[in-house]
Order: structure tokens, then sequence, then C-alpha cells
């Protein structure tokens, strides 16, 4: 089944190293298309407006316009060129350059939903203590405002083919393990880990009182402990449709003894994982800013972090 991939790319190193990840992790995948897309500056509304009435102002508009679209149009020359030389054939990179219209991450998020595309690329940059707070950047803003299509956002030069998926059971965590299976099964090269972290009752949004009540967290441990294990029974049958050998997956599960997100992160640090895979939302269907995922998101580096919604 064709996949598309819409590929956020400027001409920074950040762009770059994203262009590598995920020409690397898709290798094996002979029907997948590459979108470049580059978001143009924005033209100052002042000049547009001078433009309407203004011979001079109407000039230096067309100037500026030529001047764009001949710089993105250089960029996506020399990113498609770079592509070629990773091994992806020409008919399958796409280049689109456009002028910004009401943001660069909303233009990039509207295009994706216009071509429903199955994920957005796109690369961060270093974040200082600031940043990684407010999350202020393009690519956290495509990550809290995508609300459909998965966003992959990488974080530095990243080569390691091993997973992580964090799941809890979820309607998210099978999304998101579908999303993975889909892009990836035809690289064989891949080694997944399904992640679980078993919750206590302070895990649990829905619960305001009597966390710590002995019956309330058997109950939590309890209700966890059925969910997962359905999931991951699910979750083998439905690699193995996928022709994913038994051999390159492993389920892994341990007790909370930090914050969830903490772990997860620990646990990629620990095992070399290049890409840790999170669903936008938990088994309580708590939403994804305030959660484990906002966590991961703000804290994560030298990896790529995939954000299924």
């Amino acid at each position: 089944m064709e996949k598309k991939v819409l590929m956020a790319v400027d001409d920074s190193i950040y762009s770059n190293q994203s262009l590598r990840y995920a020409t690397h992790i898709l290798s094996g995948s002979k029907d997948v298309t590459f979108t470049l897309f580059h978001a143009q500056p924005m033209i100052s509304q002042y000049l547009l407006d001078e433009a309407r009435t203004d011979p001079k102002a109407n000039a230096s508009l067309k100037k500026v316009i030529k001047k764009n679209t001949a710089e993105a149009h250089m960029l996506l020359k020399k990113q498609k060129e770079r592509m070629i030389t990773m091994g992806v054939p020409n008919k399958r990179i796409e280049v689109v350059a456009q002028p910004r219209m009401i943001g660069r991450s909303k233009d990039i998020l509207e295009y994706a939903r216009k071509g429903i595309y199955d994920a957005i690329v796109v690369g961060r940059r270093g974040l200082s203590r600031i940043q990684k707070t407010f999350m202020g950047s393009t690519s956290a803003d495509l990550l809290e405002n995508a609300d459909v299509i998965p966003v992959w956002m990488v974080d530095g030069d990243v080569t390691s083919q091993r997973i992580l998926v964090a799941v809890d059971g979820s309607e998210s965590s099978y999304r998101a393990l579908d999303h993975v299976k889909f892009m990836l099964s035809e690289n064989p090269e891949i080694k997944y880990s399904l992640f679980h972290v078993s919750p206590d009752a302070e895990d649990i949004d829905a619960i305001s009182l009597g966390k710590d009540d002995p019956d309330i967290q058997d109950m939590v441990a309890k209700g966890s402990e059925r969910l997962i294990r359905k999931f991951f029974s699910d979750a083998e049958q439905q690699l193995k449709n996928a022709d994913i050998a038994a051999g390159r997956i492993e389920i892994k599960t341990t007790k909370r003894k930090a914050r969830v997100g903490k772990m997860i992160l620990e646990e990629a640090k620990k095992g070399n994982y290049g890409t840790v895979v999170v669903g936008r939302r938990g088994a309580d269907r708590a939403h994804f800013f305030g959660s484990v995922s906002r966590y991961v998101t703000q804290r994560i580096t030298d990896r790529a972090l995939w954000l299924v919604s």
C-alpha cells in the first residue's frame, strides 16, 4: 500500500538530519513517496496593502516574490539531490514550495491534511531550558496541533533502527502500533520493543479520592494487567500478520518507580533506541498536554519521537 510522507525542510542541519533519518528508517519501502515541503518567508502585510495602489510598492512586491521563489526552488533542488544520493529514486520525491500563509506549522498541517499524508517529518533545533518548557518551535507546534496525522520529530543524527513503542493498552496504543506496522514492515532491520509501565492510582486522572486506598490500588493494577495482556496478544498477532518475525519483537513490562514519561526516556537511553513512539492519549483518556506524551516530547534528545493521535 502506498505511503505518503511530508518532509518539512529548510536549509538547516536539523532538516538534513530529518532527511537522513526518514530515508534510513524507510529503506526497503518500495511504495513510499516523499514530498519535500518548504514554506517561503511571510511577506509583510504592509507591502501587500501598499502594492494594491502604489506601483513602486507593487514592483517591490514582485521582486520579493521572485527572490523567495528562486531561493525556495534552489533549496528544494539541493535537498532532493541529497535524498537521491541516499538511494531514494527520483520518481519517489516531489517538491513543493509555497508562500507562508498563516504560519509555518499551520501551513504544513494544512497541506498534509489536504494531501492525506501518512506522516509529517520535521527536524528539531537544539532547545534551551526555556524552550523545552514552553515548546516554542515549529516542531513543537506541529506536535501540539497535529490531531490526525502522526508527526515524526527528529532530534539529532539518529541511526539506531531499534524502535521503542510505549503502550498502555489504550486505543491510542493500538493506533500507534498500527502506524509503526504500516510504515516499517518492509524494513527487515527494524527491532521492536513494546514497553509498558504498570500504573498505580496516581496515574489515573479519573480517580480524585482514595488514591492511597489498597483496594483502589489493587483495582487499578488488575484492570491495567487485563488491558495490557489483551493488547500484547493482539499486537503479537498483528505483527505476525505483517510478516514481522517474532525474533524481532520484544515485550517489556515494569512497575512504575518514577514518572512514566521519565521511565520511557530512561529505557530509550538504556536500550539505545533510535525511535520512541507514543500515543497522544492514554488509557485514562487524559489530554495529550499535561500527560506522559508531553513529558516525553519536551525532554527527548538525540532520538526521533513519533507522536500518534
